[in-house]
């Protein structure tokens, strides 16, 4: 849990306490010191110690005078001396004789403290500093605006407002030396206050800014990390770790501050385990070096052409190489390998009945599954039916189209067994170059209606209301046209019979 303030930019209420930023039970503030004296009582003669430490944002820390003497608490902001001039706000970090050891930690005498506290902020100088430092993150935009039209190879990175508006400071990062004295008055001229560049390493930039590491946890440059010890490969090698710098990198492009942590661990553990270790002289051949369990003090080795890894331990393996030195053999690993228990594997028993079957992973597949099958039989059985009516619709003079047994056109005498009227004779229609073409089954019921009732001349009755020479008309017209149609179709050059 970190101060709003400190790492990440914004207002002073930490997240976790609920305080308001004036927390003292620790963890409100970045790189706080706890007080070890404050449960004492102090004599009855003592007289407190002047000075004071303060702490602003990010990881500056600064010591100023009490000469007013105002009693002061851990995480109280106050107003203090800005260092060229008017008035700046900060937390109280640190109080009373342990702000004298700091001193002597940081090699700082007291008389290079000159800078005073003026008093514990009020309600205007608070309303001032929020104001200030409201306008950090629109400056620093702007900044890096102005350094990215004058083509200057350096980020920008952060920017610390004095409370009373009179200086910012500017943190910034880059490979080399850079001129920024053209940068310095284009910012003088857009913010009309005076500017300060100050030059930060890429750690110095992680802990500023803060975030979140592979971890899970907060930075540890940005929550409680002081000094920045350098970080060697060799560390990772003393731990067996891979050499990867995407996995040992942090957010800073540097190798991680934790590979540090375990190291004193790791080399302890190591002096029990031989160095240099050469391939070892067996009876059964010369045995290879696979790994090392630093912790259990266990070494794996594998004969030539043998997959399995022999675990042996670290003294025995000592002994080996001796016996190697004075040109002896050991006898074969396999009969010293040390026996290690198969891992015990827990079965989880669950508190709950799977009763609808949501834990099934594939559930969703098998209902999509039998949707298509569903649909594949569905489209199977419409193409059937349209065959099946294709082949009926086909009239029986054509000659490109199988003959229909089933169905066969009704003389004019005949009358249907239904209805007891003359059935209509089936019109062949035009069928395409490639084949017949699909047609709807269904008629629509307009043109069911529109239809009259054809019937032939060679038979004796004829249809209601129609006399039988026009019926002989219709009838010759309607030959004529079928005749055509035939014989475009099938591309003959016969011309209509005479009638």
């Amino acid at each position: 849990m970190g101060c709003g303030s400190c790492s990440t930019g914004g207002g002073c209420t930490p997240n976790g306490c609920k305080s308001n930023g004036s927390c003292g039970t620790g963890g409100c503030q970045t790189m706080e010191v706890h007080d070890w004296l404050s449960n004492l009582d102090m004599p009855s003669n003592y007289k407190p110690f002047q000075v004071t430490e303060i702490k602003f944002k990010g990881s500056r820390k600064e010591f100023f005078l009490n000469n007013d003497n105002i009693y002061l608490e851990i995480g109280e902001l106050v107003a203090v001396e800005g260092p060229t001039g008017g008035f700046d706000v900060g937390h109280v970090s640190l109080t009373g004789e342990l702000v004298r050891i700091q001193m002597k930690r940081r090699k700082t005498a007291l008389d290079q403290v000159t800078k005073k506290i003026y008093r514990k902020a009020t309600e205007a100088d608070v309303e001032k500093w929020n104001a200030a430092k409201g306008m950090e993150w629109e400056t620093m935009h702007k900044a890096r605006k102005l350094a990215l039209d004058l083509r200057l190879q350096m980020k920008i990175s952060d920017v610390d407002y004095q409370a009373d508006k009179t200086k910012a400071t500017f943190f910034y990062t880059a490979d080399g030396r850079v001129d920024f004295r053209e940068l310095i008055k284009k910012m003088a001229e857009s913010f009309r206050i005076r500017i300060e560049m100050r030059q930060i390493g890429m750690r110095q930039e992680a802990g500023r800014l803060g975030g979140i590491g592979s971890c899970g946890r907060e930075l540890c440059c940005s929550t409680w990390l002081t000094n920045f010890k350098t970080v060697s490969t060799a560390a990772a090698r003393y731990q067996n770790l891979s050499l990867n710098t995407l996995k040992l990198a942090g957010q800073c492009g540097k190798l991680k501050c934790c590979l540090n942590y375990e190291l004193d661990t790791y080399l302890d553990a190591l002096k029990d385990i031989p160095d240099r270790i050469e391939n070892l002289d067996t009876e059964a051949g010369y045995a290879r070096h696979q790994k090392t369990d630093i912790f259990k003090k266990i070494m794996w080795f594998s004969y030539q052409g043998d997959e399995n890894w022999i675990p042996v331990k670290a003294v025995r393996v000592k002994e080996i190489m001796a016996m190697n030195k004075a040109g002896k053999k050991a006898p074969n690993l396999k009969e010293e390998a040390v026996q290690i228990a198969a891992p015990v594997v827990v079965e989880k028993s669950f508190d709950y009945e799977n009763v609808v079957g949501q834990d099934s992973l594939t559930r969703l597949d098998e209902r999509s599954r039998g949707k298509n099958n569903q649909s594949k039989n569905n489209n199977q059985k419409n193409n059937r039916n349209n065959n099946q009516n294709r082949r009926e619709r086909v009239p029986a003079g054509d000659k490109n189209a199988a003959p229909n047994k089933q169905q066969q056109p009704l003389q004019g005498g005949q009358k249907n067994q239904q209805g007891g009227k003359p059935q209509q004779q089936a019109v062949p229609k035009p069928q395409h170059v490639n084949g017949p073409k699909p047609q709807n089954n269904k008629p629509k019921p307009q043109q069911l209606q529109a239809q009259k009732p054809v019937v032939k001349a060679e038979g004796n009755v004829a249809a209601e209301g129609v006399k039988p020479e026009q019926s002989k008309n219709k009838n010759r017209n309607n030959r004529r046209k079928n005749n055509n149609r035939r014989n475009n179709n099938n591309g003959s050059e016969n011309k209509p019979a005479a009638e």
